[in-house]
């Protein structure tokens, strides 16, 4: 009788045990960090085609995108993309001889020099203005524009317009799978 009350007991503690960690990762993954499979090659040389990334959701809670984040958004093609931020709210953007500048100043990328050196014909990113793909001259408060790496194959600002911060889930700067490329990315 003693042996049955103690295993009913044990079964009960290891019952609460694994409740309490089934919440606490739902938790988790629910409102701080969620995982994400990159899809596509719109941020190569960046990130790869099926890199697998962790999304901080709470940064954006109590701040904003800094300008060069990379961050996952809901699309609107029901999809969840992932680009980098280049306009700010009250920036004016625009490319000329493969050269962004930011409210008329020059802005390096430096993250955009290996695939410039893969470019045997013409520039990474064609000239452009904010106004070419918006109609407006200023980001207004509560979006930004975004691009992705591989500015010859990204489907981003240029072509979806400006995304509302309401549609950002949250930053990505950690690859955790392949094992080969686990770390940080700029």
């Amino acid at each position: 009788m003693e042996q049955t009350k103690k295993e009913k007991n044990e079964f009960w503690e290891w019952s609460k045990a694994l409740l309490i960690a089934f919440g606490l990762a739902w938790l988790i993954r629910f409102f701080l960090f969620t995982p994400i499979v990159v899809d596509g090659e719109s941020m190569m040389p960046t990130l790869e085609d099926g890199d697998r990334m962790i999304v901080n959701k709470i940064g954006y809670e109590v701040g904003e995108p800094d300008r060069f984040d990379i961050v996952v958004f809901h699309a609107p093609e029901e999809k969840d993309y992932i680009k980098r931020v280049i306009g700010l709210p009250g920036d004016h953007v625009a490319y000329k001889n493969d050269q962004l500048y930011i409210n008329g100043e020059p802005l390096p990328e430096p993250y955009l020099d290996v695939k410039k050196e893969e470019i045997i014909e013409g520039a990474l990113t064609e000239d452009f203005t904010l106004e070419d793909y918006t109609e407006v001259s200023v980001i207004p408060e509560g979006y930004v524009f975004v691009m992705g790496d591989n500015r010859r194959y990204s489907k981003d600002s240029r072509m979806i317009g400006l995304v509302s911060m309401e549609e950002i889930i949250g930053s990505t700067s950690v690859i955790f799978w392949p094992p080969n490329e686990i770390g940080l990315v700029q």
